[in-house]
C-alpha cells in the first residue's frame, strides 16, 4: 500500500510555467532516497561537521543534497554557481575558504563549470562531486551523530551590503523556532503549497520557501530566477497554475510585475488561492505594495496576502511579520521628523513619506536603541534594530571578534545579549518601520537623509531611470575645507539616451534633488544597467559603490561633477565626459 509520503510532490522544478506537463518533481520518498544516497557517499569522505559547498543550478537536486548533508551531519554551504563576473567568482571563492569547505556538490550539467572555477581559484583540495548519479546505496546510509538544538546545520553567508560576507552559523534550533514561529504568524496550513523564483542559496529561497513547503506544507515549487526576470508574469503563472498558496519576493520582484505584466496577460491569471506573499529582504516601497494590490487585485489577489516582512540572515530569517488579518499597514511619516530620528504620522498638509509597517515580533524581542549611548528608546524613535530570542544564530564562522561586536551587545540598562542588527527603524501602532542602514545614512547639516529616499525621488521625476538602480552616498568633509562635504548621485541608465540626452537627465537630475530632497549634488555618473553593484537580495552595495567611485573604477556613460570636486579627487578635466 503506497504512503501519502511515496505519492505526493515535496519539490516540483518547473523550466517553464508555461508548459507544466515538463516539470519534474520528487516525491517525498524519492527525495529521502536521494538524500540517504547523498549521505552514504560524504560519511565515506568526510568527519561530521566538515563543510560542504552547495553549488547547483535551479532544480531539485540541491534539496536533495541539502538534506543529505544533513543526514550525514555536516554543515552545509549554499551558494551562487561561479558566474561570469570577476568580483562574482572572487566571492564564491572567499566562502570556500572561510568555510575551509571539504566538499563541493553539484549536478553533472554544473560539474565542468565547478571543476574550472575550483582550479581557477586555487582550490585543489575541494573534491567536486555530482549528486544526480546514483553511486552510492541508499540502505546503507545510518546515523554517525545525533544532532541536537544547538548543532550547526548550516552556514549562511550574508549578501555583504555592508562589509565583507560572513558565515552566519545556523543551528537546528534555530530553524526548528523559525519556523514554528514566523510561519505561525502567517497561518500556513499543512495544505498549503509553496513556491516561487527566489534562489536557494538566498536565506528566503532555503529557509522562507523549500524548507517550510518540504517540512510544514504540501510541497515546493521552483522555477529559474532569470526566467522570472525575462518574463515576470511567469512567476504570477506559476502561482495560479500549481496552486502555490505561499511565495515571496523582495520589493523589487513585485515592482517588476507592475512594469511589465501586460494587461492580456493579467486577463488570464486567477491569483485567489495565493494565501500570503511575502515582501521582504530589502526597503519595502509603498507604492510597491498599494500598486500591485490594486492592480493584481482585479485577478483575485487579496489585499490581505501581502504581508511585510522584516529578517536578516542573524535572526535565522523571519524578526517581525505583519501578518494576513489586515492588508498592509501604510503610515504617511512627517519628513521633517525622521530627519530628526523621529517617527510620527504627518499632520494634514505637511510633507509626507508613506512607510510600509512590517508589524510586530514573531516570537523575538526587538528593542530600538541610540546605538552611541546604547540606551533603548521609546515608541516614536528611530534608532538601531536590536533582537534577542531562540532563533536568534550562534554568530559568525570563526569570527569571534565579529561575533562578539554584532551579537553580545547590552542595553545602557544591563538588558541583553542582543543581535545588533545594523538597521535602523522605529516602532508605532505596534509595527515596525524600517528606515534605512545605520552605515548608509546621510547626515548633512543636522538632518538625517536616506539614501533609498533619494534614489526613489529620482526614479519617480525621471522615466529614463525607472526599473534600473543607483546608490547616493557622500564623499569629502571631515573638516576639510579642501574636499568639502558633496552628494554623489550614481545611477543606471539605458545608453540608448544618446550623449546629449543624458546631459540633460543628468542636469535635472540634480535639480530634482535641490527641489525635493533641500540638498545640493556635487556629483551624477550615469552607469551601464547592471553597474550599481547589489547583494543576492537585491540590495544596493552603497559602501563598496562610493569604495569603486573614489577608486576612479567606474567607467560612467556620462559624468557631471561639480569642478572643486573634480579637483579635490585629483582627477584631470574636464568635469563632464562621456
Amino acid at each position: 500500500m503506497e504512503t501519502e509520503s511515496s505519492t505526493t510532490s515535496a519539490v516540483t522544478f518547473v523550466p517553464d510555467p508555461g508548459r507544466a506537463q515538463d516539470s519534474v518533481s520528487l516525491t517525498h520518498a524519492e527525495l529521502d532516497t536521494r538524500a540517504r544516497r547523498t549521505a552514504v557517499w560524504l560519511a565515506e569522505r568526510t568527519e561530521p561537521g566538515d563543510r560542504v559547498l552547495l553549488l547547483y543550478p535551479p532544480g531539485v537536486d540541491f534539496a536533495a543534497a541539502f538534506f543529505g548533508c544533513l543526514y550525514a551531519g555536516l554543515v552545509a554551504v549554499p551558494g551562487p554557481l561561479p558566474g561570469r563576473y570577476r568580483h562574482e567568482r572572487r566571492r564564491l571563492a572567499g566562502i570556500a575558504l572561510d568555510a575551509r569547505a571539504r566538499v563541493l556538490l553539484t549536478d553533472r550539467h554544473g560539474l565542468k563549470e565547478v571543476e574550472k572555477w575550483a582550479a581557477d581559484e586555487g582550490l585543489a583540495g575541494l573534491v567536486c562531486h555530482p549528486t544526480d548519479t546514483e553511486d552510492a546505496d541508499p540502505d546503507a546510509w545510518r546515523p554517525r551523530v545525533r544532532p541536537g538544538p544547538d548543532t550547526v546545520a548550516l552556514l549562511q553567508y550574508t549578501s555583504g551590503s555592508v562589509g565583507a560576507p560572513k558565515g552566519v552559523m545556523v543551528r537546528h534550533g534555530d530553524l526548528q523556532a523559525n519556523l514554528d514561529s514566523g510561519w505561525h504568524s502567517l497561518d500556513v496550513q499543512p495544505s498549503h503549497r509553496f513556491g516561487g523564483w527566489i534562489p536557494l542559496y538566498h536565506d528566503m529561497g532555503l529557509i522562507g520557501l523549500m524548507l517550510p513547503g518540504i517540512l510544514m506544507g504540501n510541497g515546493y515549487v521552483q522555477m529559474d530566477p532569470m526566467t522570472f526576470l525575462r518574463r515576470p508574469h511567469q512567476w504570477l503563472q506559476l502561482l495560479d497554475t500549481f496552486d502555490v498558496n505561499f511565495t515571496a519576493s523582495p520589493d523589487f520582484g513585485y515592482e517588476l510585475c507592475l512594469r511589465r505584466v501586460s494587461d492580456d496577460q493579467l486577463a488570464d491569471l486567477d491569483l485567489s488561492r495565493v494565501h500570503v506573499a511575502v515582501n521582504s529582504s530589502e526597503p519595502i516601497r509603498s507604492r510597491t505594495v498599494t500598486g500591485f494590490i490594486e492592480r493584481f487585485g482585479t485577478a483575485g489577489f487579496s489585499s490581505h496576502a501581502l504581508a511585510a516582512l522584516y529578517g536578516l540572515a542573524e535572526s535565522t530569517l523571519v524578526v517581525t511579520s505583519s501578518g494576513v488579518s489586515q492588508p498592509p499597514y501604510v503610515v504617511p511619516a512627517d519628513v521633517a521628523a525622521l530627519e530628526r530620528s523621529v517617527l510620527r504620522r504627518a499632520a494634514p498638509g505637511v510633507p509626507s513619506r508613506d512607510l510600509v509597517g512590517c508589524g510586530s515580533s514573531t516570537g523575538l524581542r526587538v528593542r530600538i536603541v541610540d546605538p552611541d549611548s546604547s540606551e533603548v528608546l521609546p515608541v516614536g524613535r528611530i534608532g538601531e534594530i536590536w533582537v534577542s530570542g531562540p532563533s536568534v544564530t550562534a554568530g559568525y564562522w570563526e569570527q569571534a571578534e565579529a561575533t562578539k561586536a554584532t551579537f553580545e551587545a547590552h542595553t545602557a540598562d544591563g538588558q541583553g545579549p542582543f543581535l545588533r542588527t545594523g538597521d535602523l527603524g522605529g516602532l508605532l501602532d505596534g509595527h515596525l518601520f524600517v528606515t534605512g542602514r545605520r552605515k548608509d545614512v546621510l547626515v548633512l547639516h543636522g538632518r538625517n537623509i536616506h539614501p533609498q529616499d533619494v534614489e526613489d525621488e529620482l526614479r519617480s521625476h525621471h522615466e529614463e531611470l525607472r526599473g534600473l538602480h543607483g546608490a547616493v552616498f557622500t564623499v569629502g568633509g571631515n573638516g576639510d575645507p579642501g574636499f568639502p562635504e558633496s552628494v554623489v548621485v550614481l545611477h543606471e541608465i539605458r545608453g540608448h539616451w544618446g550623449p546629449s540626452r543624458m546631459g540633460d537627465i543628468a542636469s535635472a537630475m540634480k535639480l530634482t534633488v535641490a527641489r525635493e530632497i533641500g540638498v545640493p549634488v556635487g556629483g551624477v555618473l550615469l552607469l551601464r544597467p547592471g553597474a550599481v553593484h547589489r547583494t543576492t537580495s537585491g540590495k544596493v552595495k552603497r559602501s563598496a559603490m562610493r569604495a569603486r567611485y573614489l577608486s576612479g573604477a567606474l567607467e560612467p556613460l556620462l559624468a557631471s561633477e561639480d569642478p572643486h570636486l573634480t579637483a579635490a579627487l585629483g582627477r584631470p578635466g574636464p568635469a563632464e565626459a562621456v
